[in-house]
C-alpha cells in the first residue's frame, strides 16, 4: 500500500486529499466542518497558505480515517504534482488498460502521447502499423515507456493508416490531395487541404457520443500527427488557418481525453489549443477552450475554478458565439451553486443562459453549436443538484431525459447524474435502477467520467448498501 506522510497541511494538500475521496467542495467542508467559503478559499490558494493548528488537526483526523483505495490516490496525485516524492514503501502501478482497446504511441509536436485505440479499430489500418513499434501477445500491445519511444515514420503512417483509416470524410481524388499535400507541403497544401481537415474533424465529432473516444481518438490523433507535419513547410498565412483548425482539433481530443477520464492528458490538449489559438489570431476559440477548462473542473468538483474560468469566458476580450455565452451563464450559475451562494444569483444567471439560448439562431457557427434547450435542461438539473435541491433536479430529468435526444454516451452521462440526484433525494431503489441504465452505456462507449459519477452514486447509496437493487448496482460496477 501506498505511504504518504504530510508534514505539514497546505490548500495544495488539502484540494488533493479532497479530490482523493472523490467529494465535491461542499461535502468536504461537511465532513471537516468547516465553511465551504473556508474549503474554496484553501484550496483557491493553494501552497500558499498553511492552515492553522486546528485545521491542521482536522486534515490529519479525515485522513486517519480514508480507506486505503483513497490513501492510495491521494499518494498518487501528490507524487505525480511534485509534492512529495514516492518512497521503497510505495508500490508504482500502471493503471490497468481498457478492456478492448491497446495503446497507440504517437508524436505530436515533438511530444509523446499514449492514445487508447479500440481493437477494431487497429483491424481497419491501424494495426499493421502498431506491429512495427510495438510486441503483440496474447492480443494486447505492450504498453511502451514514453522516454522510450521513436519518432513515428510519418511517411509510413500516410500509406497504412491515413488512406485507409483517417480520411472517411473524404473520397478517394480528396484523399490523394491529401496525401500529396502532407508529402510536399509547401508545393501542394492550400486552403482547399485545410478544409479537408476541417471536414474530418466534423465527421469524428458526429460519431464520438456513438462510438466513444477509444474509437475515435485515434483518428483524431492522426489528424493533428498531419497538421503538425505540414505546418512547419508552408507559408505564415496557410500556418495560421491550420492552426486554427488545429486549434480546434486538439480541443476536441481534449474533451476525448476527459471522456476517458484522463485529465492531465486532456488539460495538455486544451492548453496546445489555446497556444495555437493564439498564434492563429483566434480570439473567440480561445474563450471557448475557457469554457471546457471550466466545464472540466466540474468532474473534479472544483467549485472555485469552475466559476472564475466561466467569468472569464464572459469578460474576456472576445465576441463569442450566443451559445457559448448562454453555456456559460449555466457554468456561472453552477459554480455559485455549489459554493453555497443565495439561489437568487444562481437563478438569476440560468435565467440569463435560457434568454440568451432563446435568442440564438442557426447561423453556420461551429463553436457552440451543439448547445440547445434540452441540454441546458440537463445542466440546469446539475444546478438544483449542486444547490441541495435534488428533488427538483430529479424532476428535471424525469421530464426531459430521453434516450432519443442524446447520443448513447450522454444519455449514460445524465442518467449517472439523474441517479445521483435520486440517491440524494433518499430514492435509492430508482437510483439504482437509473445507475444500472446507465452503466452498460458507459462501457459501450468507453466513457470513464460516467463510470467516475456512477462510483460516486455508490459512495452516495452507502446507507442503503443492504438494498438488492444497491446491492445489483454494485455487482455490476464491480466494486
Amino acid at each position: 500500500m501506498p505511504m504518504a506522510t504530510v508534514r505539514v497541511w497546505t490548500g495544495a494538500e488539502t484540494k488533493v486529499l479532497r479530490r482523493a475521496m472523490r467529494l465535491s467542495v461542499r461535502d468536504f467542508a461537511q465532513q471537516l466542518d468547516v465553511a465551504v467559503r473556508t474549503v474554496a478559499r484553501w484550496e483557491a490558494r493553494g501552497a500558499d497558505i498553511t492552515l492553522a493548528p486546528d485545521s491542521q488537526g482536522l486534515l490529519d483526523t479525515a485522513f486517519a480515517r480514508v480507506p486505503d483505495d483513497v490513501k492510495q490516490r491521494f499518494a498518487s496525485e501528490l507524487a505525480a504534482l511534485g509534492a512529495v516524492e514516492p518512497t521503497a514503501e510505495q508500490e508504482v502501478a500502471t493503471p490497468p488498460a481498457v478492456a478492448g482497446t491497446v495503446q497507440l504511441p504517437v508524436l505530436v509536436d515533438g511530444r509523446p502521447v499514449l492514445v487508447p485505440l479500440a481493437t477494431h479499430v487497429s483491424a481497419d489500418g491501424f494495426g499493421g502499423f502498431l506491429a512495427g513499434f510495438a510486441d503483440v501477445q496474447s492480443g494486447h500491445v505492450a504498453l511502451a515507456e514514453p522516454n522510450a519511444m521513436s519518432p513515428l515514420d510519418r511517411r509510413a503512417l500516410l500509406k497504412v493508416g491515413f488512406g485507409a483509416a483517417l480520411w472517411t470524410a473524404l473520397n478517394p481524388d480528396e484523399v490523394q490531395h491529401v496525401v500529396a499535400a502532407l508529402e510536399n507541403p509547401r508545393r501542394n497544401l492550400d486552403v482547399t487541404v485545410v478544409e479537408y481537415f476541417g471536414r474530418q474533424l466534423d465527421e469524428c465529432m458526429a460519431d464520438d457520443g456513438t462510438r466513444g473516444p477509444a474509437s475515435t481518438l485515434p483518428a483524431v490523433l492522426g489528424l493533428l500527427v498531419a497538421v503538425d507535419r505540414a505546418a512547419h513547410d508552408v507559408g505564415p498565412d496557410v500556418r495560421r488557418e491550420l492552426l486554427s483548425v488545429a486549434a480546434r482539433i486538439a480541443e476536441f481530443a481534449g474533451w476525448l481525453y476527459r471522456d476517458v477520464h484522463d485529465p492531465l492528458r486532456a488539460g495538455y490538449w486544451r492548453d496546445r489549443a489555446t497556444e495555437w489559438a493564439q498564434e492563429a489570431g483566434d480570439t473567440a476559440m480561445q474563450g471557448y477552450v475557457l469554457l471546457k477548462k471550466a466545464q472540466a473542473a466540474y468532474d473534479e468538483r472544483d467549485a472555485l475554478r469552475m466559476l472564475t474560468l466561466s467569468q472569464a469566458v464572459r469578460n474576456g476580450p472576445w465576441q463569442l458565439p450566443i451559445r457559448v455565452q448562454a453555456e456559460a451563464a449555466q457554468q456561472e450559475a453552477r459554480g455559485y451553486a455549489m459554493l453555497g451562494h443565495q439561489q437568487t444569483e444562481v437563478e438569476r444567471n440560468l435565467d440569463e443562459a435560457h434568454q440568451l439560448l432563446a435568442a440564438a439562431v442557426d447561423d453556420g457557427e461551429q463553436l457552440g453549436a451543439h448547445y440547445n434547450a434540452t441540454l441546458l435542461r440537463m445542466q440546469t438539473a446539475i444546478c438544483h443538484t449542486e444547490a441541495g435541491q435534488p428533488r427538483q433536479a430529479a424532476e428535471l430529468y424525469r421530464q426531459w431525459l430521453q434516450d432519443e435526444d442524446f447520443s448513447p454516451r450522454d444519455y449514460g452521462y445524465f442518467s449517472s447524474l439523474m441517479a445521483s440526484a435520486l440517491a440524494l433525494a433518499g430514492e435509492p431503489d430508482e437510483a439504482a435502477r437509473v445507475g444500472l441504465t446507465a452503466w452498460p452505456l458507459a462501457v459501450e462507449t468507453d466513457s470513464g467520467r460516467t463510470k467516475a459519477e456512477l462510483q460516486k452514486v455508490l459512495a452516495t447509496l452507502k446507507p442503503w448498501q443492504g438494498r438488492s437493487s444497491v446491492r445489483a448496482l454494485r455487482e455490476a460496477i464491480g466494486v
